[in-house]
Protein backbone atom coordinates (compact mmCIF):
# COMPACT_ATOMS: atom_id res chain seq x y z
CA UNK A 1 0.00 0.00 0.00
CA UNK A 2 1.22 3.52 -0.68
CA UNK A 3 1.14 6.58 1.56
CA UNK A 4 2.44 10.07 0.83
CA UNK A 5 4.12 11.53 3.89
CA UNK A 6 5.00 15.14 4.63
CA UNK A 7 7.39 15.55 7.57
CA UNK A 8 5.25 18.46 8.66
CA UNK A 9 2.62 16.00 9.86
CA UNK A 10 4.69 13.26 11.49
CA UNK A 11 3.80 14.50 14.98
CA UNK A 12 0.47 15.88 16.26
CA UNK A 13 -0.33 19.17 14.55
CA UNK A 14 -2.48 21.75 16.24
CA UNK A 15 -3.89 25.05 15.15
CA UNK A 16 -4.47 28.12 17.27
CA UNK A 17 -8.09 28.74 18.18
CA UNK A 18 -9.28 32.09 16.93
CA UNK A 19 -11.55 32.72 19.89
CA UNK A 20 -9.21 32.41 22.88
CA UNK A 21 -8.52 28.69 23.38
CA UNK A 22 -5.04 29.12 21.94
CA UNK A 23 -3.49 26.02 23.46
CA UNK A 24 -6.54 23.80 23.93
CA UNK A 25 -5.49 21.34 21.23
CA UNK A 26 -2.04 21.07 22.77
CA UNK A 27 -3.67 20.27 26.10
CA UNK A 28 -5.94 17.65 24.53
CA UNK A 29 -3.02 15.97 22.74
CA UNK A 30 -0.98 15.98 25.96
CA UNK A 31 -3.86 14.58 28.01
CA UNK A 32 -4.50 11.85 25.46
CA UNK A 33 -0.92 10.60 25.56
CA UNK A 34 -0.40 11.07 29.32
CA UNK A 35 -3.58 9.26 30.33
CA UNK A 36 -3.59 6.48 27.74
CA UNK A 37 -6.21 7.70 25.26
CA UNK A 38 -4.23 8.09 22.02
CA UNK A 39 -0.59 7.69 21.01
CA UNK A 40 1.22 8.66 17.77
CA UNK A 41 1.49 5.59 15.54
CA UNK A 42 4.93 3.93 15.32
CA UNK A 43 6.21 6.59 17.71
CA UNK A 44 9.46 4.83 18.64
CA UNK A 45 10.39 4.97 14.95
CA UNK A 46 9.56 8.65 14.56
CA UNK A 47 5.85 8.38 13.81
CA UNK A 48 3.78 7.98 10.66
CA UNK A 49 1.74 10.87 9.34
CA UNK A 50 -2.00 10.56 9.80
CA UNK A 51 -1.77 7.36 11.85
CA UNK A 52 -2.58 7.08 15.57
CA UNK A 53 -2.94 4.22 18.04
CA UNK A 54 -5.62 4.11 20.72
CA UNK A 55 -4.39 3.27 24.20
CA UNK A 56 -6.29 1.36 26.91
CA UNK A 57 -8.44 4.34 27.92
CA UNK A 58 -9.02 5.58 24.37
CA UNK A 59 -10.13 2.14 23.21
CA UNK A 60 -12.90 2.21 25.81
CA UNK A 61 -13.98 5.73 24.87
CA UNK A 62 -14.23 4.94 21.16
CA UNK A 63 -15.91 1.60 21.85
CA UNK A 64 -18.53 3.38 23.94
CA UNK A 65 -19.18 5.89 21.16
CA UNK A 66 -19.63 3.06 18.66
CA UNK A 67 -21.83 1.11 21.06
CA UNK A 68 -24.09 4.13 21.60
CA UNK A 69 -24.37 4.56 17.83
CA UNK A 70 -25.20 0.88 17.41
CA UNK A 71 -27.77 1.04 20.20
CA UNK A 72 -29.40 4.02 18.53
CA UNK A 73 -29.44 2.55 15.03
CA UNK A 74 -30.10 -1.13 15.53
CA UNK A 75 -32.00 -1.26 18.83
CA UNK A 76 -34.07 1.90 18.92
CA UNK A 77 -34.93 2.04 15.22
CA UNK A 78 -36.94 -0.65 13.50
CA UNK A 79 -35.81 -2.38 10.31
CA UNK A 80 -32.19 -1.22 10.30
CA UNK A 81 -29.74 -4.08 9.95
CA UNK A 82 -26.03 -4.28 10.67
CA UNK A 83 -23.42 -5.78 8.37
CA UNK A 84 -19.66 -6.15 8.62
CA UNK A 85 -18.34 -6.11 5.07
CA UNK A 86 -14.77 -6.78 4.00
CA UNK A 87 -12.13 -4.08 3.79
CA UNK A 88 -10.97 -5.64 0.51
CA UNK A 89 -13.47 -5.77 -2.34
CA UNK A 90 -13.49 -6.40 -6.06
CA UNK A 91 -11.78 -3.56 -7.92
CA UNK A 92 -14.89 -3.00 -10.03
CA UNK A 93 -16.76 -1.91 -6.87
CA UNK A 94 -14.63 1.24 -6.81
CA UNK A 95 -15.08 1.80 -10.52
CA UNK A 96 -18.85 1.65 -10.09
CA UNK A 97 -18.78 3.98 -7.09
CA UNK A 98 -16.72 6.56 -8.95
CA UNK A 99 -13.78 6.42 -6.54
CA UNK A 100 -11.27 5.64 -9.30
CA UNK A 101 -12.46 8.54 -11.44
CA UNK A 102 -11.76 12.25 -11.11
CA UNK A 103 -14.60 12.61 -8.63
CA UNK A 104 -12.57 11.11 -5.78
CA UNK A 105 -9.41 13.13 -6.16
CA UNK A 106 -7.81 16.02 -4.34
CA UNK A 107 -5.69 18.77 -5.88
CA UNK A 108 -2.03 18.14 -4.98
CA UNK A 109 0.95 20.50 -5.05
CA UNK A 110 4.53 19.36 -4.55
CA UNK A 111 7.50 21.42 -3.43
CA UNK A 112 10.21 21.46 -6.12
CA UNK A 113 12.90 21.76 -3.46
CA UNK A 114 12.01 19.37 -0.57
CA UNK A 115 9.40 17.35 -2.53
CA UNK A 116 6.85 17.46 0.28
CA UNK A 117 3.25 17.34 -0.93
CA UNK A 118 0.22 19.33 0.19
CA UNK A 119 -3.49 19.69 -0.52
CA UNK A 120 -3.79 22.65 -2.89
CA UNK A 121 -7.21 23.62 -1.52
CA UNK A 122 -5.82 23.74 2.03
CA UNK A 123 -2.94 25.96 0.94
CA UNK A 124 -5.38 28.25 -0.84
CA UNK A 125 -7.59 28.53 2.25
CA UNK A 126 -4.57 29.67 4.28
CA UNK A 127 -3.24 31.95 1.56
CA UNK A 128 0.01 29.98 1.30
CA UNK A 129 1.88 30.32 -2.01
CA UNK A 130 5.21 28.75 -1.04
CA UNK A 131 6.13 25.45 0.59
CA UNK A 132 5.14 25.58 4.30
CA UNK A 133 8.15 23.39 5.14
CA UNK A 134 11.04 25.04 3.34
CA UNK A 135 9.66 28.04 1.46
CA UNK A 136 10.39 26.44 -1.91
CA UNK A 137 8.42 26.85 -5.12
CA UNK A 138 5.29 24.73 -5.51
CA UNK A 139 4.19 22.90 -8.64
CA UNK A 140 0.87 23.59 -10.29
CA UNK A 141 -2.02 21.60 -8.72
CA UNK A 142 -2.43 18.04 -9.98
CA UNK A 143 -5.23 15.60 -9.33
CA UNK A 144 -4.39 12.87 -6.83
CA UNK A 145 -6.49 9.76 -6.12
CA UNK A 146 -7.26 9.18 -2.46
CA UNK A 147 -7.70 5.40 -2.57
CA UNK A 148 -4.91 3.36 -0.97
CA UNK A 149 -3.59 0.75 -3.39
CA UNK A 150 -2.67 -2.81 -2.49
CA UNK A 151 -2.22 -6.10 -4.32
CA UNK A 152 -3.81 -9.52 -3.79
CA UNK A 153 -1.89 -12.62 -4.75
CA UNK A 154 1.77 -13.53 -5.26
CA UNK A 155 2.34 -11.30 -8.31
CA UNK A 156 2.08 -7.54 -8.14
CA UNK A 157 0.73 -6.38 -11.49
CA UNK A 158 -2.34 -4.66 -12.84
CA UNK A 159 -4.45 -7.83 -12.52
CA UNK A 160 -3.75 -8.09 -8.77
CA UNK A 161 -4.33 -4.40 -8.03
CA UNK A 162 -7.13 -3.51 -5.65
CA UNK A 163 -7.76 -0.94 -2.94
CA UNK A 164 -8.32 -0.69 0.77
CA UNK A 165 -11.85 0.63 1.04
CA UNK A 166 -12.14 4.41 1.03
CA UNK A 167 -15.50 4.25 2.80
CA UNK A 168 -17.70 1.60 4.39
CA UNK A 169 -20.81 2.42 2.37
CA UNK A 170 -19.91 0.39 -0.70
CA UNK A 171 -19.95 -2.79 1.38
CA UNK A 172 -23.55 -1.94 2.22
CA UNK A 173 -24.60 -1.43 -1.39
CA UNK A 174 -23.08 -4.66 -2.68
CA UNK A 175 -24.96 -6.52 0.06
CA UNK A 176 -28.29 -4.77 -0.55
CA UNK A 177 -30.01 -7.79 -2.10
CA UNK A 178 -28.45 -10.22 0.40
CA UNK A 179 -29.74 -8.29 3.40
CA UNK A 180 -33.12 -7.58 1.85
CA UNK A 181 -33.65 -11.26 1.05
CA UNK A 182 -32.28 -12.70 4.30
CA UNK A 183 -34.21 -10.27 6.52
CA UNK A 184 -37.34 -10.22 4.31
CA UNK A 185 -37.09 -6.45 4.33
CA UNK A 186 -39.21 -4.05 2.34
CA UNK A 187 -38.87 -0.31 1.78
CA UNK A 188 -38.18 1.70 3.80
CA UNK A 189 -35.34 -0.05 5.62
CA UNK A 190 -31.75 0.66 6.51
CA UNK A 191 -28.37 -1.05 6.53
CA UNK A 192 -25.50 0.21 8.64
CA UNK A 193 -22.02 -0.74 9.68
CA UNK A 194 -19.05 0.35 11.73
CA UNK A 195 -15.63 -0.23 10.24
CA UNK A 196 -12.21 0.94 9.14
CA UNK A 197 -11.65 2.97 6.00
CA UNK A 198 -8.45 4.29 4.40
CA UNK A 199 -7.66 7.41 2.43
CA UNK A 200 -4.37 8.58 1.08
CA UNK A 201 -4.77 12.04 2.59
CA UNK A 202 -2.10 14.39 1.32
CA UNK A 203 -2.08 16.54 4.44
CA UNK A 204 -3.57 14.83 7.49
CA UNK A 205 -3.75 17.05 10.54
CA UNK A 206 -5.53 18.43 13.59
CA UNK A 207 -4.58 15.36 15.61
CA UNK A 208 -7.18 12.62 14.94
CA UNK A 209 -9.53 14.83 12.93
CA UNK A 210 -8.07 14.01 9.52
CA UNK A 211 -6.46 10.58 9.36
CA UNK A 212 -5.29 8.10 6.75
CA UNK A 213 -6.72 5.16 8.67
CA UNK A 214 -9.99 5.92 10.39
CA UNK A 215 -13.25 4.38 11.52
CA UNK A 216 -16.68 5.19 10.16
CA UNK A 217 -20.23 4.68 11.43
CA UNK A 218 -22.48 4.81 8.39
CA UNK A 219 -26.12 4.00 7.77
CA UNK A 220 -27.92 3.90 4.44
CA UNK A 221 -31.71 4.19 4.52
CA UNK A 222 -33.43 2.90 1.36
CA UNK A 223 -36.73 4.61 0.49
CA UNK A 224 -39.24 5.26 -2.26
CA UNK A 225 -38.07 8.27 -4.33
CA UNK A 226 -41.09 10.38 -3.36
CA UNK A 227 -40.39 9.74 0.34
CA UNK A 228 -36.76 10.86 0.23
CA UNK A 229 -37.31 14.50 1.33
CA UNK A 230 -39.36 13.34 4.34
CA UNK A 231 -36.71 10.86 5.49
CA UNK A 232 -33.89 13.30 4.83
CA UNK A 233 -35.50 15.68 7.32
CA UNK A 234 -36.21 12.84 9.73
CA UNK A 235 -32.60 11.65 9.85
CA UNK A 236 -31.31 15.20 10.02
CA UNK A 237 -33.26 15.74 13.24
CA UNK A 238 -32.52 12.28 14.66
CA UNK A 239 -28.78 12.64 14.31
CA UNK A 240 -28.64 16.08 15.93
CA UNK A 241 -30.74 14.77 18.83
CA UNK A 242 -28.22 11.97 19.40
CA UNK A 243 -25.37 14.40 19.95
CA UNK A 244 -27.36 16.60 22.29
CA UNK A 245 -28.50 13.62 24.38
CA UNK A 246 -24.89 12.52 24.78
CA UNK A 247 -24.02 15.86 26.30
CA UNK A 248 -22.50 17.93 23.48
CA UNK A 249 -23.03 21.64 24.15
CA UNK A 250 -25.69 22.81 21.68
CA UNK A 251 -23.74 26.03 21.08
CA UNK A 252 -20.91 23.93 19.64
CA UNK A 253 -23.12 22.22 17.04
CA UNK A 254 -24.72 23.50 13.88
CA UNK A 255 -26.11 22.36 10.54
CA UNK A 256 -24.37 23.52 7.38
CA UNK A 257 -26.29 22.88 4.15
CA UNK A 258 -24.09 22.21 1.14
CA UNK A 259 -24.21 24.97 -1.42
CA UNK A 260 -25.25 24.11 -4.92
CA UNK A 261 -21.70 24.27 -6.26
CA UNK A 262 -20.30 21.82 -3.69
CA UNK A 263 -22.98 19.15 -3.93
CA UNK A 264 -21.84 15.84 -5.36
CA UNK A 265 -23.19 15.47 -8.90
CA UNK A 266 -25.59 12.73 -7.79
CA UNK A 267 -26.74 14.37 -4.53
CA UNK A 268 -30.24 15.77 -4.19
CA UNK A 269 -29.49 17.37 -0.81
CA UNK A 270 -26.69 17.33 1.74
CA UNK A 271 -26.12 18.86 5.16
CA UNK A 272 -23.23 18.53 7.57
CA UNK A 273 -23.44 18.52 11.33
CA UNK A 274 -20.47 20.64 12.29
CA UNK A 275 -18.69 20.96 15.63
CA UNK A 276 -16.91 24.07 16.83
CA UNK A 277 -13.36 22.74 17.20
CA UNK A 278 -10.54 24.97 18.46
CA UNK A 279 -9.41 25.08 14.81
CA UNK A 280 -12.83 26.17 13.57
CA UNK A 281 -16.20 24.74 12.54
CA UNK A 282 -15.72 21.36 10.86
CA UNK A 283 -17.88 18.40 9.87
CA UNK A 284 -18.43 15.47 12.23
CA UNK A 285 -21.34 13.89 10.35
CA UNK A 286 -22.96 14.18 6.96
CA UNK A 287 -26.63 13.60 6.12
CA UNK A 288 -27.11 13.08 2.40
CA UNK A 289 -29.89 12.37 -0.06
CA UNK A 290 -27.87 10.36 -2.57
CA UNK A 291 -30.75 9.79 -4.96
CA UNK A 292 -30.63 6.53 -6.95
CA UNK A 293 -26.98 6.89 -7.99
CA UNK A 294 -25.51 4.05 -5.95
CA UNK A 295 -27.81 1.13 -6.69
CA UNK A 296 -28.21 2.12 -10.34
CA UNK A 297 -24.43 2.26 -10.79
CA UNK A 298 -23.85 -1.10 -9.11
CA UNK A 299 -26.63 -2.60 -11.25
CA UNK A 300 -24.92 -1.27 -14.36
CA UNK A 301 -21.41 -2.44 -13.46
CA UNK A 302 -22.32 -5.81 -11.90
CA UNK A 303 -25.05 -6.85 -14.27
CA UNK A 304 -27.29 -7.63 -11.28
CA UNK A 305 -30.75 -6.06 -11.09
CA UNK A 306 -30.91 -3.99 -7.89
CA UNK A 307 -34.14 -2.22 -8.79
CA UNK A 308 -37.49 -2.47 -7.03
CA UNK A 309 -41.03 -2.63 -8.40
CA UNK A 310 -43.73 -0.27 -7.21
CA UNK A 311 -46.32 -2.48 -5.43
CA UNK A 312 -49.21 -0.50 -6.94
CA UNK A 313 -48.09 0.19 -10.50
CA UNK A 314 -45.41 -2.45 -11.02
CA UNK A 315 -43.12 0.29 -12.38
CA UNK A 316 -39.40 -0.34 -11.83
CA UNK A 317 -37.26 2.13 -9.92
CA UNK A 318 -34.04 2.28 -7.97
CA UNK A 319 -34.46 3.16 -4.29
CA UNK A 320 -33.24 6.55 -3.13
CA UNK A 321 -30.74 6.48 -0.30
CA UNK A 322 -30.63 8.74 2.74
CA UNK A 323 -27.17 8.42 4.24
CA UNK A 324 -25.93 9.28 7.71
CA UNK A 325 -22.14 9.15 7.84
CA UNK A 326 -20.09 9.87 10.95
CA UNK A 327 -16.43 9.37 11.82
CA UNK A 328 -15.76 7.61 15.12
CA UNK A 329 -12.34 9.28 15.47
CA UNK A 330 -13.71 12.75 14.81
CA UNK A 331 -16.46 12.12 17.33
CA UNK A 332 -13.93 10.94 19.90
CA UNK A 333 -12.08 14.23 19.44
CA UNK A 334 -15.27 16.28 19.65
CA UNK A 335 -16.45 14.52 22.81
CA UNK A 336 -13.01 14.96 24.41
CA UNK A 337 -12.88 18.66 23.63
CA UNK A 338 -16.46 19.27 24.72
CA UNK A 339 -15.95 17.45 28.02
CA UNK A 340 -12.58 19.05 28.81
CA UNK A 341 -12.97 21.37 31.80
CA UNK A 342 -10.29 23.29 33.66
CA UNK A 343 -10.84 24.42 37.26
CA UNK A 344 -8.53 27.27 38.26
CA UNK A 345 -7.01 26.88 41.70
CA UNK A 346 -8.04 23.25 41.83
CA UNK A 347 -10.84 21.65 43.77
CA UNK A 348 -9.15 18.72 45.56
CA UNK A 349 -9.41 19.24 49.32
CA UNK A 350 -7.29 16.29 50.44
CA UNK A 351 -3.94 18.12 50.28
CA UNK A 352 -2.69 21.42 51.66
CA UNK A 353 -0.29 22.11 48.80
CA UNK A 354 -0.61 25.15 46.54
CA UNK A 355 -3.53 24.48 44.24
CA UNK A 356 -2.93 24.18 40.52
CA UNK A 357 -5.38 24.07 37.64
CA UNK A 358 -7.26 20.78 37.77
CA UNK A 359 -8.73 19.06 34.74
CA UNK A 360 -12.05 17.24 34.76
CA UNK A 361 -13.30 15.35 31.73
CA UNK A 362 -17.06 15.68 32.10
CA UNK A 363 -18.02 12.92 29.69
CA UNK A 364 -21.53 11.56 29.66
CA UNK A 365 -21.55 8.46 31.88
CA UNK A 366 -22.34 6.26 28.89
CA UNK A 367 -19.15 7.36 27.15
CA UNK A 368 -16.80 7.37 30.16
CA UNK A 369 -14.03 4.77 29.64
CA UNK A 370 -14.22 3.60 33.26
CA UNK A 371 -17.47 3.95 35.17
CA UNK A 372 -16.01 3.33 38.64
CA UNK A 373 -12.57 3.51 40.23
CA UNK A 374 -11.86 1.61 43.44
CA UNK A 375 -9.19 3.23 45.62
CA UNK A 376 -7.86 1.91 48.94
CA UNK A 377 -6.86 4.83 51.16
CA UNK A 378 -3.49 3.25 51.90
CA UNK A 379 -1.45 0.17 51.01
CA UNK A 380 -2.31 -1.58 54.25
CA UNK A 381 -3.00 -5.21 53.40
CA UNK A 382 -6.49 -5.25 54.96
CA UNK A 383 -7.60 -2.21 52.91
CA UNK A 384 -6.11 -3.56 49.69
CA UNK A 385 -7.82 -6.92 50.16
CA UNK A 386 -11.20 -5.29 50.79
CA UNK A 387 -10.80 -2.86 47.86
CA UNK A 388 -9.82 -5.63 45.47
CA UNK A 389 -12.86 -7.67 46.50
CA UNK A 390 -15.10 -4.67 45.79
CA UNK A 391 -13.47 -4.17 42.39
CA UNK A 392 -14.01 -7.82 41.48
CA UNK A 393 -17.67 -7.67 42.53
CA UNK A 394 -18.33 -4.62 40.32
CA UNK A 395 -16.34 -5.70 37.25
CA UNK A 396 -19.02 -8.12 36.17
CA UNK A 397 -21.28 -5.13 35.52
CA UNK A 398 -19.11 -2.13 34.58
CA UNK A 399 -15.61 -1.16 33.50
CA UNK A 400 -13.76 -0.70 36.79
CA UNK A 401 -10.30 0.75 37.39
CA UNK A 402 -8.33 -0.21 40.48
CA UNK A 403 -5.56 2.11 41.70
CA UNK A 404 -3.52 1.93 44.89
CA UNK A 405 -0.49 4.04 43.91
CA UNK A 406 0.21 7.66 45.00
CA UNK A 407 -1.77 9.86 47.37
CA UNK A 408 -5.56 9.67 47.31
CA UNK A 409 -5.70 13.25 46.02
CA UNK A 410 -3.53 12.44 43.01
CA UNK A 411 -5.56 9.34 42.30
CA UNK A 412 -8.78 11.37 42.37
CA UNK A 413 -7.23 13.80 39.88
CA UNK A 414 -6.20 10.99 37.57
CA UNK A 415 -9.75 9.63 37.53
CA UNK A 416 -11.15 13.12 36.94
CA UNK A 417 -8.83 13.52 33.96
CA UNK A 418 -10.02 10.31 32.30
CA UNK A 419 -13.68 11.08 33.06
CA UNK A 420 -14.50 8.38 35.63
CA UNK A 421 -17.93 9.30 37.09
CA UNK A 422 -17.49 7.62 40.50
CA UNK A 423 -14.65 6.75 42.86
CA UNK A 424 -15.10 4.24 45.68
CA UNK A 425 -12.63 4.83 48.53
CA UNK A 426 -11.97 2.13 51.11
CA UNK A 427 -10.64 3.58 54.38
CA UNK A 428 -9.88 2.28 57.85
CA UNK A 429 -13.48 2.88 58.97
CA UNK A 430 -14.55 0.45 56.23
CA UNK A 431 -13.05 -2.42 58.19
CA UNK A 432 -15.53 -1.75 60.99
CA UNK A 433 -18.67 -0.40 59.30
CA UNK A 434 -18.38 -2.43 56.05
CA UNK A 435 -19.06 0.72 54.01
CA UNK A 436 -17.08 2.79 51.50
CA UNK A 437 -17.11 6.42 50.42
CA UNK A 438 -18.46 7.11 46.92
CA UNK A 439 -17.24 10.35 45.33
CA UNK A 440 -19.11 11.97 42.43
CA UNK A 441 -16.86 13.33 39.67
CA UNK A 442 -18.96 16.38 38.83
CA UNK A 443 -20.35 17.49 42.18
CA UNK A 444 -17.43 16.34 44.39
CA UNK A 445 -20.16 15.10 46.74
CA UNK A 446 -19.28 12.13 48.92
CA UNK A 447 -21.66 9.52 50.22
CA UNK A 448 -21.12 6.60 52.57
CA UNK A 449 -22.57 3.42 51.05
CA UNK A 450 -22.67 -0.08 52.51
CA UNK A 451 -20.40 -2.37 50.52
CA UNK A 452 -23.14 -4.94 49.97
CA UNK A 453 -25.35 -2.14 48.55
CA UNK A 454 -22.81 -0.77 46.06
CA UNK A 455 -24.11 -2.77 43.12
CA UNK A 456 -27.67 -1.47 43.57
CA UNK A 457 -26.31 2.04 44.13
CA UNK A 458 -24.53 2.06 40.79
CA UNK A 459 -27.34 0.28 38.96
CA UNK A 460 -29.55 3.28 39.69
CA UNK A 461 -26.91 5.82 38.60
CA UNK A 462 -25.20 4.17 35.67
CA UNK A 463 -27.90 2.09 34.01
CA UNK A 464 -30.69 4.67 33.93
CA UNK A 465 -29.01 7.78 32.49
Amino acid sequence: MKFLISKQFLMPKTTKHKEGNDDLMDKIVSLCKRRGFIFPGSEIYGGLAGIYDYGPVGVELKRNIKDEWRWEMFRLHEHIYEVDSSILMQKKVWEASGHTSAGFTDPLQECKQCHHRFRADHLAEEGVKQCPDCGGQLTEPKKFNLLVETHLGPVQDESSLTYLRGETTQGIYVNYVNVKTAMRASLPFGIGQVGKAFRNEITPGHFIYRLREFEQMEQQYFVQPDDAPKYFQYWREERMRWYLELGINKDNLRFRPHEKGELAHYAKAAEDIEYKFPFGWHEIEGIHNRGDWDLSRHSQFSGQDLSEADPKTGKKFYPYIIETSAGADRLALAFLIDAYTEIAGGRTTTTKSIKEVEVVLKLDKRLAPFKIAVLPLSKKEQLITMAQEIAVSLRGHWMVDYDETQSIGKRYRRQDEIGTPYCVTVDFASLADKAATVRDRDTMGQERVAIDKLQNYFQERLNNN
